[in-house]
């Protein structure tokens, strides 16, 4: 009976996925005499946390209620006040933490809190479910780095595209959809320079959730030799609306000297010696989470340097040949015991595609 509660607590949260950053996803269930009272979630940075938003919607007095919530109620003076203070001052009798809040300015200071003024107290309920839908806010906090997830769309034979360099399209309309969706969860979609020439992407959200934010946009490249029509006439630039565009270059001489000619409003550099690096960059810009969609060297230069923390793969039910351009580009891995492994792989079929879903072990 108690995941019962908590999974709806779960359920809640999801509904605001990419809507949230950099705040994490939360949602809250109370309970009284075996039924939910009330119900809420966290919607958006600055506004109500879920266990205020149950207070508010509950149709009954919530004394001596149990709380169900998937992070642990914050104890601090942020944006809002304090949660525990609400639960204590409400007369929540019983509290269930699927998982303990990591932002040190919480991590376990909430929970001791509700504990020191009576209230019961049960945490781990759920928490694995808990940790990876608020992965991104987990990663941001712990490495102080960007999460980093990667999406592709592949034949069989792990192809990207044919000999010719076609790729449209491998996978069928309803992969396209589900890949678009996965837009509104990130801050940023990233893309290589090939890929920004060749498919001159609008990197927009066409199909996917309501209410999101427009991801930020940038182009990685070794070398900045675009030129300023380039970018100005491209769908990217054109389709920016607010946001700003971001050219990712390794941090030389040449590649700083060439940018300053660029000259162009919402476009801005971001200079970097190591994938690792970047992604610190973008978690002190506020780009807290960052989907990268190709090409293959992209792809490569992210898999070696080991900052990868999630893979979308899409399947197609075709073959396109050792001719074909292959995604992930030599590893180096001359033994079996050497290849990178994956955990929790998660399979979902697509109207006869296949889309898997892993994280790198040890990430």
């Amino acid at each position: 009976m108690y995941k019962k509660f908590m999974k709806r607590a779960l359920e809640l949260a999801t509904e605001y996925q990419g809507k949230t950053s950099p705040n994490p996803i939360v949602g809250a269930v109370l309970v009284k005499d075996g039924k939910i009272i009330g119900e809420g979630a966290h919607q958006k940075a600055g506004e109500p946390h879920a266990e205020v938003n149950a207070v508010n919607n509950a149709t009954e007095d919530v004394t001596n209620s149990t709380l169900y919530v998937t992070l642990e109620p914050c104890s601090h003076h942020g944006k809002t006040p304090p949660c525990t203070d609400l639960i204590i001052k409400s007369g929540i009798s019983e509290v269930y933490v699927a998982m303990q809040d990591p932002n040190p300015l919480v991590n376990g200071s909430g929970i001791q809190k509700l504990l020191d003024n009576g209230v019961e107290v049960h945490v781990g309920l759920l928490e694995r479910e808990a940790m990876q839908l608020n992965e991104v806010f987990v990663c941001n906090v712990r490495h102080k780095r960007a999460f980093v997830a990667m999406k592709a769309a592949l034949s069989l034979d792990g192809k990207i595209a044919a000999s010719s360099g076609d790729s449209k399209w491998i996978t069928n309309e309803e992969s396209r959809t589900e890949g678009h969706g996965l837009r509104g969860l990130y801050d940023a979609i990233l893309v290589g320079k090939n890929t920004f020439l060749t498919d001159n992407p609008s990197l927009n959200i066409r199909h996917g959730i309501e209410g999101c934010h427009e991801p930020q946009k940038i182009i990685l490249m070794d070398r900045m030799n675009l030129s300023k029509r380039q970018i100005s006439e491209s769908n990217t630039y054109i389709t920016l609306n607010e946001n700003t565009l971001y050219i990712a270059l390794p941090d030389t001489s040449e590649n700083r000297a060439n940018a300053e000619r660029i000259g162009l409003k919402q476009v801005e550099f971001i200079y970097f010696s190591s994938f690792e690096e970047f992604a610190y960059h973008l978690f002190q810009m506020g780009i807290m989470s960052v989907l990268v969609e190709g090409g293959s060297s992209v792809y490569h230069s992210f898999l070696t340097d080991g900052i990868v923390d999630k893979l979308y793969l899409f399947f197609a039910p075709i073959l396109l040949g050792d001719e074909g351009l292959g995604w992930s580009g030599s590893l180096g891995v001359e033994r079996v015991s050497d290849a990178i492994k994956f955990r929790e792989v998660e399979v979902k079929s697509l109207n006869g595609d296949s889309l898997v879903i892993c994280y790198p072990l040890g990430v």
